[in-house]
């Protein structure tokens, strides 16, 4: 039996280093490896050194030969995968979300900022149409409040890598595959997330506004709001008990009170304090900003 695989992130290495340790390098006939400028560490370099230790046969998705190498392996799994693989033949996907719900882009993001009370992983052959094909096997896990997106992401992997285990071992043992078909009835859809979705909105409950943070911070780029014409990205905050606020709706996003020397924001509903944030892209302490500062979706002068 021999194995492609298309990894990146995470949970692309927590599968490779847990197949590898399982199996052995014979089953992995190559490794494409994604790479990934918007996050912190897309963990390219990991993969490269994992496959190098085992010598296994990989390059970068740019230098990547689809068409000499898809078509000399039974089955090959995408793992943390952002593009679409033309050829869907033999091709399994894993996706962060207990399909059909969720189906597309940002899945974990989108199921955190929503505060689902489970997430998971579905193993699942690809088709046409993305995320649609049937399902291979299945894994969930509760999450409880507050996570943030770097702990769902280790959380998560775990699932990850027993799925890619379970279904690489029936593979390898000559089992036939056994793909179950979605219920179409069920089905919704994630889209992917760009710069205006990172903004954050002050008119939201403030524990809203705190899983809206947590969920897209490190590795990504952090909740953005601005004060004036500076840009800030809020890194973390925690969640006080309100105050009526007279004529609330008018002083969203105003700083009402420091504690501690952090800034307490109004919001739509609760009170939301500021512990960890970047300004213009620099390490300032958000004691700096005045008090009188008002957080907003657009730069003001």
């Amino acid at each position: 039996m021999n194995l492609g695989f298309y990894l990146m992130g995470e949970k692309g290495l927590r599968v490779l280093e847990g197949f590898l340790q399982e199996f052995g390098p014979e089953p992995v006939a190559f490794v494409c490896i994604g790479t990934d400028k918007h996050v912190e560490n897309d963990y390219s370099s990991e993969i490269q050194d994992a496959c190098n230790r085992h010598h296994v046969r990989h390059a970068l998705r740019s230098q990547f030969d689809e068409d000499a190498l898809a078509h000399t392996v039974d089955y090959r799994f995408a793992i943390g995968w952002r593009w679409m693989i033309a050829n869907t033949d033999g091709l399994i996907v894993l996706h962060d979300s207990p399909l059909p719900k969720y189906r597309g882009f940002a899945p974990l993001v989108n199921m955190l900022i929503n505060g689902e009370n489970e997430i998971g992983v579905t193993a699942l052959l690809a088709s046409e149409e993305y995320d649609t094909g049937p399902i291979i096997a299945q894994k969930r896990m509760p999450v409880s409040y507050p996570i943030t997106i770097a702990q769902a992401i280790s959380d998560i992997s775990g699932l990850y890598v027993e799925i890619a285990l379970e279904v690489g071992s029936s593979l390898i043992a000559g089992n036939p595959l056994c793909a179950t078909p979605q219920i179409e009835s069920n089905a919704t859809y994630s889209l992917w997330r760009d710069e205006a979705d990172y903004l954050i909105d002050w008119s939201r409950d403030a524990a809203e506004v705190r899983r809206f943070i947590d969920a897209v911070g490190s590795p990504y780029a952090g909740a953005l709001t601005y004060a004036g014409q500076r840009s800030v990205r809020i890194l973390k905050a925690a969640v006080l008990d309100d105050v009526v606020v007279e004529s609330r709706s008018e002083h969203l996003g105003k700083i009402i009170f420091r504690r501690n020397g952090k800034p307490v924001v109004i919001c739509g509903s609760g009170l939301l304090c500021i512990e960890c944030a970047r300004v213009e892209d620099e390490d300032v302490p958000t004691a700096e900003l005045p008090f009188r500062t008002r957080f907003t979706r657009a730069p003001q002068r």
